[in-house]
């Protein structure tokens, strides 16, 4: 399993890239979607939805569970990913290309992102 080294990682294994004209991309990690299993369904937040690091913002369903998506920014929601709710799938099979879960115009960033190593070690992979 390799991470990209360009991102930024939370501890709770999503995943945040460099924000481009103050907007960055949001999805979880390969670890995490091997975690939950197949991934059958996505909630996630809505365009013009507030999103605060740290704090739930939808949710993914997979065969074995269903678990919360984090959002690891604070910020307004631009984009959600309709090709991941129309095909979940996405989420394991393409965990860091398309199927990313939603853009986000970062107001506030914490401090406790991970960098590529930080994020291997602490997940284990």
């Amino acid at each position: 399993m390799s991470n990209p080294q360009q991102l930024r990682y939370s501890k709770e294994h999503e995943w945040l890239s460099a924000a481009e004209d103050g907007v960055a991309t949001v999805g979880i990690t390969e670890f995490a979607a091997n975690a939950l299993g197949d991934v059958v369904f996505a909630q996630l937040p809505e365009v013009g939805d507030t999103v605060t690091a740290g704090e739930t913002c939808g949710e993914l369903e997979s065969t074995k569970s269903v678990s919360d998506l984090y959002s690891p920014v604070t910020g307004e929601v631009t984009a959600a990913n309709q090709d991941v709710v129309d095909d979940p799938s996405l989420v394991n099979s393409a965990p860091f290309e398309g199927g990313w879960l939603f853009k986000v115009r970062v107001t506030e960033e914490p401090q406790d992102l991970l960098s590529v190593d930080e994020y291997t070690a602490f997940s284990g992979n």
